[in-house]
Parts: C-alpha cells; sequence; structure tokens
C-alpha cells in the first residue's frame, strides 16, 4: 500500500487517543520521563507520546517526516499548554545532534522503520546509558467485538491491508534492541477499555493505514458509510467499549 499519515491529519489528530496516563507512570519507575529529561519522539505524528512527556516536564523534541501531521500536532500542544521542538525528518537520519538525548521514545510507530538502522541512529543520538521506549496502544480484535467486524470491513474495502488480527504484543523488539546492543531490557503491558463515540470512532478507523491513509477519498467515504451502518445495526451502544492493550518496551544504551 502507498501510505500517507499526511492525507488525515485532520482526522488522526481529532480522533486517535493519546496513551494513558498509567503508561507514563510506569515508565517512570524507570526512570523515563522525569521532569527536565532531553527526550526524543520518533515518529511522533502528532505529538501524542511526546506531549504526555511535555505535559511531565520533559524538554521534548518531535521528529516525523509528515509537516501535515507535525502542524496538527502544534495545534493540539496548543490547546494543552506545552511546547515541544518539532523536527521533519525520518527516525533512521535524524540529522541531529550525537548524544543529545536522555531518552528516545518511539510510539505506535516502530513497525513503520527500518529497524536496524533506527536503532543504530537512536545509540548515536543517547547519552551514554541513556534510555530507549518503544510504545503501542493498540485496539484488540476479539470474536465478535467491534474491533474484529471493524477490521473485517476493512480487510473488504482494502484488500491490501493486512494489518488485522493483532494481539497488541510486540516480542520482535526484543530481538531488534538486543542485536543493537542495548541492555536493561524490560517490557511490560496492561489492558484498559477506551470509549469511542461512533463518531470518534468512524474518525479513528478513517485515521488508520488501511483507510484515510491509503484509499482515494471517494473510497473513504463508501468505507465510512459502511462502517456508520455497521456500528448502528450491530453495536448501537454508544458511547462504545473498545478494548486496547498497551504494550512497552524499555532498554538502555551502553555506557
Amino acid at each position: 500500500m502507498d501510505i500517507s499519515f499526511g492525507r488525515t491529519a485532520t482526522d488522526y489528530g481529532r480522533h486517535r487517543v493519546g496513551f494513558p496516563d498509567a503508561l507514563y507512570d510506569r515508565l517512570g519507575a524507570f526512570g523515563v520521563g522525569a521532569a527536565g529529561q532531553r527526550l526524543l519522539d520518533l515518529g511522533t505524528g502528532t505529538g501524542a507520546l511526546g506531549r504526555g512527556f511535555a505535559l511531565r516536564g520533559c524538554r521534548v523534541t518531535g521528529l516525523d517526516p509528515s509537516p501535515e501531521l507535525l502542524a496538527e500536532a502544534r495545534r493540539l500542544d496548543g490547546e494543552a499548554g506545552v511546547e515541544i521542538h518539532y523536527v521533519v525528518g525520518r527516525a533512521e537520519e535524524t540529522g541531529l545532534e550525537a548524544a543529545r538525548f536522555e531518552v528516545v521514545s518511539a510510539g505506535q510507530c516502530w513497525h513503520w522503520f527500518d529497524r536496524p538502522a533506527a536503532a543504530a541512529e537512536i545509540r548515536r543520538l543517547l547519552v551514554p546509558g541513556g534510555w530507549l521506549a518503544l510504545a503501542h496502544f493498540d485496539w484488540i480484535p476479539l470474536p465478535g467485538n467491534v474491533v474484529a467486524a471493524t477490521e473485517a470491513l476493512i480487510e473488504a474495502h482494502n484488500p491490501d491491508w493486512t494489518m488485522g488480527g493483532g494481539t497488541g504484543f510486540h516480542p520482535e523488539e526484543l530481538a531488534d534492541v538486543a542485536l543493537a546492543g542495548f541492555g536493561d531490557i524490560e517490557t511490560f503491558s496492561f489492558d484498559i477499555a477506551v470509549p469511542y463515540t461512533h463518531e470518534d470512532w468512524r474518525g479513528r478507523i478513517r485515521a488508520s493505514a488501511g483507510v484515510g491513509a491509503s484509499l482515494a477519498p471517494e473510497a473513504v467515504a463508501r468505507f465510512d458509510s459502511a462502517l456508520a451502518a455497521l456500528l448502528a445495526e450491530r453495536f448501537p451502544d454508544d458511547p462504545l467499549a473498545v478494548p486496547h492493550r498497551c504494550f512497552a518496551l524499555v532498554c538502555r544504551a551502553p555506557g
């Protein structure tokens, strides 16, 4: 698929919820996200993960290849009352100064990177002993639930989309960071139900890789109408309680 989240920047900024507070609390127990830390958030998108760190006092730089998403990030930062420095660039070759950051984070985006190249660049950017934190916040399809029905509808409208059926766990990342020389590797996860109105769930799905980021506008409109009909017929509760799993990996650079 030809995927560009810049095509769906407005829905992305408006309807994709941020990471839960419990994630930051648990990362804080490792020393990740302390006030004053210099933190780089890779693949920042609309700034969801980085904004949470900024609200906790980190000095955050956000990097993303999409100027459209960064424009939404700045708008949301204004609403939240935080300031983040944004850079247009890619995780594999940021162009940023070496040994500049105590923490590098990446939320919901590691799978989009050239992972060995990104890991090597992160090693270059971190101070000795600095932290890398990878985080995900995935919807969870279960038999008969709204997520499974929505994924089936995406597949019907976009047969090239093959990202359904996820479990919310990302064990491949442990090998990625170990091969790059990181140590003190730990993971954790927890589940949470996220309330979505019908309108917000439709917007959230329009902002996904299989719909708004890859389909033509008229195809997105057809999908959105079909999803609205599916929700009205099979999942009339409004708001919906959508199961999600938060998964995180933390590790440290040598030194």
